[in-house]
This record gives structure tokens, sequence and C-alpha cells, in this order.
């Protein structure tokens, strides 16, 4: 396998320390924290490397559309893919029928289709002599049977996942749906958790935990408010203490206000999805390809463990996109031009003056 070469140039951005795993499914970063792939690879660049090993993720529900389900389809599948032992929660009478939905990674065959040549690109928009600065690219490394050891595939969600990546993995489906109280949950997360304890800096094995529509009208137990906190603060001490990530969704419209910000702020890592209405005409005008997008993801808050340096985000609001109506693809939101026509956004410098026309003062 060739080595790396260092960039050494003077133009080159920091960006953090981020080293792959002897684990496919694990990234080293920073401060000795480990990363687990989210399922959607531009989602782990934005949140610095992918979701931070015994953190809490909760994401926040669209009462108008099931959006979170684009997130926890892709969380779920990429931990299968990854071999990683999966406890899946939802409110549904049969949970174990939700597997069949979950996507497929891309085959190789598409991606050599999809991109021959991989350094086609830079080699015409890169001059020779820049070419030193960057690093040879690394080799894919595939098991024996051909399979690639990718940390972030790209899932497909038209193609359902295909029982190969279900062999040989410990998935557990339990409905929460006739549940009274949270107990039995709770010794079920409890029990999962424990194959996960941390003994060590060695990581042999780590394990997802996915629930669903936490505080659905469905579950027996949704008006009991303090009993959800205590749960949810329960499950993120024993998440603390494993090599596993716990994903929780839940609608806050369905709870009282005090309620709802009380399971934000335990959350390590907090996202919200929200539909776009189809005949948003102003909304239209402002953002460029408002017709590709089915959805808008905002980043609340992001886990930062072992440091108290916080994460400053270029942008916390991004636009959820299906490339070819197959692939999850997350982009900033770029400002339409100012005359309403279609087209890539530019940037601008602002002008002071509200009128559309240059004046003296404009600059």
């Amino acid at each position: 396998m060739s080595t790396t070469k260092t960039r050494v140039s003077s133009f080159s951005r920091n960006v953090p320390n981020v080293t792959s795993s002897q684990n496919p499914g694990l990234k080293h970063g920073p401060n000795g924290t480990t990363f687990m792939s989210s399922g959607i690879s531009d989602l782990d660049k934005i949140l610095g490397g992918g979701f931070s090993l015994g953190s809490l993720v909760m994401v926040l529900e669209d009462a108008e559309a099931p959006h979170h389900m684009l997130v926890l389809r892709n969380f779920m599948s990429q931990g299968l893919v990854h071999k990683q032992p999966l406890l899946y929660a939802s409110p549904s009478r049969d949970p174990r029928g939700f597997l069949g939905t979950l996507p497929n990674p891309r085959s190789f065959e598409d991606e050599k289709s999809r991109d021959p040549d991989p350094n086609h690109d830079n080699n015409l928009r890169i001059a020779w002599q820049y070419k030193k600065y960057f690093g040879e690219p690394l080799p894919n490394i595939s098991s024996s049977n051909g399979a690639r050891h990718d940390y972030c595939h790209d899932l497909d969600l038209r193609k359902p996942l295909e029982r190969q990546f279900f062999s040989g993995v410990h998935v557990d489906c339990v409905s929460i749906k006739d549940l009274t109280n949270l107990t039995l949950l709770q010794d079920q997360c409890a029990t999962f958790l424990a194959q996960f304890s941390r003994n060590g800096s060695n990581i042999s094995s780590a394990g997802r935990i996915a629930i669903q529509s936490f505080c659905s009208p469905q579950c027996k137990y949704s008006d009991k408010e303090w009993q959800m906190l205590s749960f949810i603060r329960s499950l993120k001490c024993m998440t603390r203490s494993s090599n596993a990530v716990v994903v929780v969704t839940f609608p806050p419209s369905l709870l009282s206000p005090s309620c709802s910000k009380r399971l934000q702020h335990m959350a390590d890592t907090l996202l919200s999805v929200r539909a776009i209405p189809d005949e948003d005409k102003e909304m239209a005008q402002l953002l460029t390809g408002y017709q590709d997008m089915v959805g808008l993801l905002n980043v609340h808050k992001v886990a930062r463990i072992n440091t108290q340096v916080p994460l400053i985000l270029e942008a916390t609001t991004f636009s959820i996109k299906l490339q070819k109506r197959r692939f999850l693809v997350l982009e900033c939101l770029n400002q339409a031009p100012v005359d309403g026509s279609s087209g890539n956004s530019y940037g601008t410098s602002g002008g002071c003056s509200g009128s559309a026309k240059a004046g003296p003062l404009d600059f």
C-alpha cells in the first residue's frame, strides 16, 4: 500500500486529524474521540467526522412529513453493512418489518460507471506543478470476498438492503406500542449496551441503538413525561460508558414546551428535519435549486467529548436532496440570483441600501 504524502503547502487548510481505525466502521478523531458514521457522508463531514462514540443523538421530527426516517434508515443500514449489532425500537406492531426498507450500498460496478477515472477532474483543474502538494489516493481496502471496507457508503434508498448484510449480525427489534412504562425498554437497552462496555483504548466492536418516534401518541406511556425524561437521562449515562451510539427521534409538538426543552438539552448531538411546502414561491425565489429539495436539516448542537472547545460550523441549515432520486445528500443553502433567474448562486458583497439599483453609497 502506498504511503500518503504530507501536505506541506502554505495554503492548505487545517482540518481535524481524523484517521481510520482498524474497525472499518470507526474513525479516530482529535482528543481521543472515536467517530461512528451516520450513514450520510455529508453529515459526517458537517459534524467533523460523524457521531461520537458514546453519545446520544436526538432528531426532532416534523409533523408534516417523515423526513426523520431518512436519517434513521441510513444510520441503521450503515451499521448492518459494518456488521455492528443493532437494537431498533419502534411504536409499530411489527418493527422487524421495517428492516426491509433499509437502503442498500451502492455497488462497486455502479461507482466505476459513475466515476471511471477519479483523477480526471483533478487533472483538469490542478496544474501539474501543484500535484506534489496533494497526497496520492489510497486504494480501497477490500476483503477476501471483494466487499469494500468504506467508512461511509453511498446508500441507495430505492434498493432494499440485501440479505447478506443481515447474516451474522445481532439485531434486536422491540415494539414500544403497548408499553405502559419504560422499564422493559430500559432493561433491554442496558443488556444491549453491556456488550460494548469500554475497556481501555482497544475497541473490539461497537453497537447502535435506534429509537423511532419515542414520544408517539401510539405509546401508552406518552402522557408520562417525567418517566420519559428519566429514561433518556438513564440511557445517556449508559451510552457514555459504552462503545455505542444511540439515535432517538421524537415529535416535539406532542410534548409540553418544558419537556421538549429538557429532552433537547440532554442530547449530545441535536438535529431537526423539516419538510418544504410544494407551493412556497417566496422560498423558491430566495434559494437556488429549490425544486430539487425535499426538506431541510438543522444542526442545533454537536457533541464535544473530551474537550471544551466548541465546534464552529460554517452553516447550521442544510438542504436535503435526493441525488438521482436514490442517494441522500446535504448541501448548504445558496441564495438565488437577484433577478430570480435559475442557475448557480454567486458570491457578491451586500449593499447598504435596499434598492436593487446601484447607488453612490452601495459597496
